[in-house]
C-alpha cells in the first residue's frame, strides 16, 4: 500500500489494489486533488479514516449521447415546477450532499475538511454546483469537479423531493457538451439514467493519460 506524504505525486493507478485503492494520506489541498482527478483517481472515505484515494476498475461512467430519459421522466421535465441553476449555491448543495449516506459506511464521507477542499475548488472555477429549486427553496442537486477537457467528475448529489435531483442531473447534461460524465462507481440510479462500466485504461484515454 502507498502511503503519501507532502509531495503532491500519486502512483500509476496499475498499481491499485484489487478494490481500487491506490494510496492513503496526503493532504485535500486544490493542487493535489485536481492532479487526482486528471489521473482517473478520487478521494472516498468518512469521518473515521484517513483520506483514500481510488481508482476503481472497472470505471463506472455516463456517455452524454446515451443519457436514458424514460416517458414518465420526460413527463416530470416537461411539467415540472422545479428551477435548475448553475453555481449558485455550492456549499449549501455540499451541505445537503453531507447528509446522503453511502452503501457501507458508517458516518458521513463528506467532512468538514472535504468541504473545505471543495470550497476552494469551486473558488478557483474547477468545481461546480447543479440546484434544483422549487419555490425558491434548494430540494435536490449535485455537484462535481470539472476538468476542463470535456470530463466532468460527479461527486455526489440529494433530492430533498421525488425526482428532483434526477431533473437537475439531466438537465444539466442535456445542456452541456461534455464526452463524458465520471459516476465513478456503480448506482442503480445512475444505471437506469444510462451510465456503464468501462474498463479503467479506457476512461484514462479520456484525461490524455493512455
Amino acid at each position: 500500500m502507498h502511503f503519501l506524504n507532502h509531495n503532491i505525486e500519486f502512483p500509476d493507478v496499475s498499481l491499485a489494489s484489487k478494490e481500487g485503492i491506490v494510496a492513503i494520506g496526503g493532504d485535500l489541498s486544490p493542487k493535489r486533488l485536481l492532479l487526482a482527478y486528471t489521473s482517473g483517481i478520487f478521494p472516498w472515505f468518512d469521518d473515521e479514516e484517513p483520506i483514500i484515494w481510488w481508482s476503481p476498475d472497472p470505471r463506472f461512467v455516463l456517455f452524454p449521447k446515451k443519457l436514458k430519459v424514460s416517458k414518465s421522466m420526460k413527463q416530470v421535465l416537461r411539467n415540472t415546477d422545479f428551477v435548475v441553476t448553475i453555481n449558485q449555491d455550492f456549499e449549501a448543495v455540499m451541505d445537503q450532499c453531507s447528509k446522503v449516506r453511502r452503501d457501507g459506511q458508517q458516518g458521513t464521507w463528506i467532512t468538514q475538511n472535504m468541504k473545505e477542499s471543495y470550497m476552494d475548488l469551486h473558488k478557483l472555477g474547477h468545481a461546480k454546483s447543479i440546484e434544483v429549486w422549487l419555490d425558491n427553496q434548494l430540494i435536490g442537486g449535485l455537484y462535481g469537479v470539472d476538468l476542463n477537457n470535456g470530463v466532468f467528475c460527479g461527486e455526489s448529489m440529494f433530492s430533498l423531493i421525488s425526482n428532483a435531483s434526477k431533473v437537475g442531473f439531466i438537465t444539466f447534461i442535456q445542456n452541456s457538451n461534455y464526452k463524458l460524465i465520471d459516476c465513478q462507481v456503480y448506482t442503480n440510479h445512475l444505471e437506469s439514467l444510462g451510465a456503464e462500466d468501462i474498463p479503467r485504461d479506457e476512461f484514462l484515454k479520456y484525461l490524455g493519460k493512455r
